[in-house]
């Protein structure tokens, strides 16, 4: 009886972990972090995108600053690309939620595992797209994080990678940091936000928490 009611307690422990988890992430994505004011106009663009999970930071690409620029495929006819991090054997083994695995999801989530940063280039904007207005220096700010984001190989360059993308408008690259339950490719997009000076989650794992902030 004893054994029995000590694994009962244990999966009530278990069981308890996942729920504590949302309940304080809903606490804190609510919560915001104000946009620093300042006396500059904001006349540039930047974007939201969702695929209902996973965030994307979308720029114009005559704001996205040649050190950022540099290293990544594009065309001329290309308008705007979109930026997002995350563990790399998800992106890679994961390319539709139809593919989600638990064991890929609880490495992701869990293990210590190297990140990318995955790259699509768009010839238009997207009406599900959030715009929004900054000015030069948050620019500025969410350009370096970008920037800061990707690994540099001893060359100096991005490194990509190859045969690895999901169509012929997007393409992987390496990049620091590790994914984790507590860092997930939504806290990277808010991390950049609220680094460059805009309105933010005081933290948040989920896609909504961000775009709450901005519909």
């Amino acid at each position: 009886m004893k054994i029995g009611k000590k694994i009962i307690k244990w999966i009530l422990y278990l069981l308890l972990i996942p729920i504590v988890y949302i309940i304080i992430s809903l606490i804190l994505s609510s919560i915001t972090v104000g946009r620093i004011v300042n006396n500059e106009s904001s006349e540039k663009l930047v974007y939201l995108n969702t695929n209902g999970v996973h965030l994307d930071i979308v720029i114009p690409i005559e704001n996205v600053e040649d050190l950022v620029l540099s290293g990544i495929k594009h065309n001329r006819n290309e308008k705007y690309l979109s930026f997002g991090w995350g563990d790399k054997n998800f992106y890679i083994n994961t390319p539709t939620w139809g593919d989600l695995t638990i064991n890929n999801a609880f490495r992701a989530l869990f293990l210590e595992s190297s990140t990318l940063i995955h790259v699509t280039r768009y010839k238009q904007k997207r009406s599900d797209w959030i715009e929004i207005k900054v000015n030069e220096s948050e620019l500025q700010k969410l350009n370096s994080y970008l920037l800061n984001t990707f690994e540099i190989n001893k060359n100096g360059m991005k490194t990509i990678l190859k045969n690895k993308s999901y169509s012929s408008i997007d393409n992987f690259y390496k990049a620091k940091g590790s994914y984790s339950c507590f860092k997930t490719c939504n806290s990277w997009v808010n991390i950049g936000f609220k680094e460059s000076g805009l309105k933010s989650c005081l933290w948040t794992p989920f896609d909504f928490g961000l775009m709450n902030k901005y519909e």
